[in-house]
């Protein structure tokens, strides 16, 4: 009998790149996606082949709905919890959508655990390292001080801490992990490295915020997956109430990113323009990875 996974915000960037690597390096699993198709995901993103595959099965829905959340959880052995609102940008000007889907989107994903916690292994719950603001030790472990900056932030600190306290409460199977700067197939192109990829092939601006020195640390997505895979399949024992930082433990800013896109795409530096910078901008990210090793 092949476990049954429920990933929610399965059909956004990162999880889209999950269950694709998922279903090509394992045979002994049943997927269901919970996705509420905002502009981040698309079914587009899955291939017929994976769509018509016995081991898939798509909801579309949002993880506000408790009784639906509910039922899908009743139906898995493992939960991993993708689905969030993620933009920083658009968290300034929407911050109550944020809100919403991040900390009370979680609740009803942590609850319908709860209900279901003598047959649910493991629950995955995918935080980000935005919750740390900007470093104030260098590298950042999961021990830094969350000092949110941002509206985004502030809504996934409260779904990290909301998670946590579900285990230090009800002693659910919980594993956090805080992932760093993300790039890859399927992302949105309103994120930083498609944004500059397009406008760059598009003879467009290259636009960068304030000086464009704020740094952060990147890892590609099948990276990322290949940690998660990791935290999947780790003994439960070991890692259960832990937070884990995924990242590279290097760190790139943002300007010298423009300048490398300029540079392989063939076009000029003085593509690259500047702009006011961003309301709540983190000045430097850097991931210890020593804990997750």
């Amino acid at each position: 009998m092949k476990k049954k996974i429920l990933i929610t915000g399965g059909a956004g960037f990162i999880g889209t790149n999950f269950v694709h690597y998922l279903l090509e390096r394992h045979g002994n699993y049943s997927i269901i996606v919970l996705d509420a198709l905002t502009y981040a995901g698309s079914l587009n993103n899955f291939s017929h082949q994976v769509k018509n595959s016995p081991d898939f099965k798509f909801c579309h829905s949002d993880v506000r709905n408790v009784g639906l959340v509910l039922d899908l959880v009743a139906q898995a052995d493992i939960v991993i919890h993708f689905a969030a609102e993620t933009h920083v940008s658009r968290s300034i000007y929407d911050d109550r959508r944020f809100f919403e889907t991040d900390v009370l989107g979680t609740q009803s994903v942590a609850n319908a655990v709860l209900k279901n916690k003598n047959r649910i292994e493991r629950f995955i719950h995918i935080s980000t390292s935005e919750v740390y603001g900007t470093a104030v030790t260098q590298p950042m472990t999961e021990d830094h001080p969350m000092n949110p900056m941002n509206p985004y932030a502030a809504a996934k600190a409260g779904a990290d801490r909301l998670v946590y306290s579900y285990w230090c409460t009800y002693d659910i199977p919980v594993v956090i992990l805080r992932l760093f700067n993300q790039y890859g197939p399927y992302q949105h192109l309103e994120k930083v490295i498609p944004r500059f990829i397009t406008s760059a092939l598009l003879d467009e601006p290259l636009t960068v915020h304030g000086t464009g020195k704020a740094g952060r640390d990147w890892l590609y997505v099948e990276d990322t997956c290949e940690r998660i895979d990791l935290a999947l399949h780790a003994d439960m024992e070991k890692i259960q109430g832990e937070s884990f930082n995924l990242g590279s433990g290097f760190d790139l800013d943002i300007l010298t990113i423009a300048k490398m896109i300029a540079d392989m795409t063939g076009k000029p530096e003085s593509l690259i323009s500047f702009m006011e910078d961003r309301p709540g901008q983190v000045r430097h990210h850097i991931s210890s990875t020593k804990k997750a090793e």
